[in-house]
């Protein structure tokens, strides 16, 4: 099976500007293609995850992945699939993701002897001249054709600001520096990027009369239709300080049973024929091994077989005997935060990170949802007795251990 027959099988493959160049090229190893990571935050997320299987998979097949991380383009925003304005982030908050990202991609594409390369838009991007961008880029970009995609059509209606109106051209003078300077003939990235990377091919066309291709993954949608990788917290991030290993074992443990073969088939390593096989017979019990496989492979793959055998451990335990573990997410408190030994049910399930606010609080503990030492706590006004371990379970299958501090 050649990989874009996988690649197919697996159902990452969406949009693509031509089926039969692209599968020449990516089955040859012949390659070169990138994929663009704009660093907004200190950490990847879930949602960069599938970009970074696709590369490492195309690695593996010989082709030569390019990770640009935009240190330009961060500083504008992409309104790509958004309804309001992306925060400005500062030059410094931009220069210490990047680096954040350098540091995690590393876990899943191999960037020794030039087998791949990681590179900043910021190199080239910042540097151009305004008028020079108008002369040589600007003519090549037909604003009436850019007003019908998707991207800008559904943020006419609430203000689309003019800043955020170039970053397709920025995008699309990525793809075409990256050709110029590296050969690189391949963009893949998320569906809902499809409008940027066609403006790239174009650019390529039109400058150099050559051709260049674009391949859009599927987004990793739940069956519910909505984005997978938040949670009450907020994002799934890749990095252990911000989703501890076990958090990150039990998103995934915890998916619904109408998604986990197909996050089997698109995000994990799983031979493609074991998981059709296993669709086959998919029935009660078959879900929840299903979940522990996608669960303990995808951690393995993030964090590491060790923290993914210390996460599965966690989790059989809690599963089977409610019992304690080392591997639980915890929370440690000061004496200063306790009033008389105790605090306040609410206060400790923010403090924890066990719910966003207090009023999400108040809802979980009078619906039965919260367990103290296995006990139900059904007082919104009540103190916990913080002087021992405590042990918080949070509906059927989040736990979480607060001790105090010695």
């Amino acid at each position: 099976m050649t990989v874009f027959e996988e690649l197919k099988r697996r159902g990452l493959l969406a949009q693509l500007t031509d089926e039969e160049e692209i599968k020449e090229l990516i089955n040859a190893g012949k390659a070169t293609f990138y994929i663009g990571f704009d660093p907004t935050a200190d950490s990847l997320h879930v949602g960069h995850f599938m970009a970074l299987c696709l590369m490492k998979r195309l690695q593996m097949a010989g082709n030569k992945p390019i990770a640009l991380l935009g240190g330009g383009t961060g500083m504008i925003g992409d309104p790509s699939g958004k309804s309001d304005m992306r925060k400005m982030l500062t030059k410094e908050t931009i220069e210490h993701n990047v680096e954040c990202f350098k540091k995690q991609m590393s876990r899943f594409i191999d960037f020794s002897d030039g087998k791949a390369l990681v590179v900043n838009n910021a190199d080239w991007l910042l540097d151009l001249n305004y008028v020079d961008v108008l002369r040589d880029v600007g003519a090549c970009f037909s604003v009436n054709k850019m007003l019908t995609f998707e991207c800008y059509k559904q943020r006419m209606e609430r203000g689309l600001t003019f800043l955020e109106f170039n970053y397709m051209i920025m995008q699309s003078y990525d793809f075409y520096k990256l050709y110029t300077d590296y050969g690189c003939n391949m963009q893949f990235g998320g569906d809902d990027q499809w409008a940027n990377m066609l403006g790239g091919t174009e650019l390529i066309r039109k400058k150099l009369g050559k051709d260049a291709y674009a391949m859009t993954i599927t987004l990793l949608l739940n069956s519910e239709g909505k984005k997978m990788g938040k949670t009450e917290k907020g994002a799934v991030w890749l990095d252990p300080a911000k989703t501890s290993p076990y958090e990150f074992f039990q998103y995934w443990r915890n998916v619904g049973d109408a998604d986990v073969i197909k996050c089997l088939k698109m995000l994990t390593f799983v031979p493609i024929e074991e998981i059709e096989e296993m669709e086959k017979t998919m029935e009660g019990a078959q879900f929840n091994k299903a979940k522990e496989l996608l669960a303990y492979e995808l951690t393995k793959l993030v964090h590491g077989e060790e923290e993914a055998d210390k996460a599965l451990e966690a989790a059989k335990a809690l599963f089977s005997a409610n019992a304690s573990s080392a591997n639980m997410p915890s929370t440690e408190l000061e004496a200063s935060e306790l009033t008389d030994g105790g605090m306040n049910i609410l206060d400790l399930l923010v403090r924890c990170g066990l719910t966003p606010s207090k009023s999400e609080g108040r809802r979980l503990v009078t619906q039965n949802g919260i367990a103290i030492n296995d006990v139900k706590f059904t007082d919104p006004n009540g103190s916990v007795d913080l002087s021992n371990e405590v042990i918080i379970k949070k509906g059927k299958k989040v736990f979480h251990k607060v001790t105090l501090k010695q």
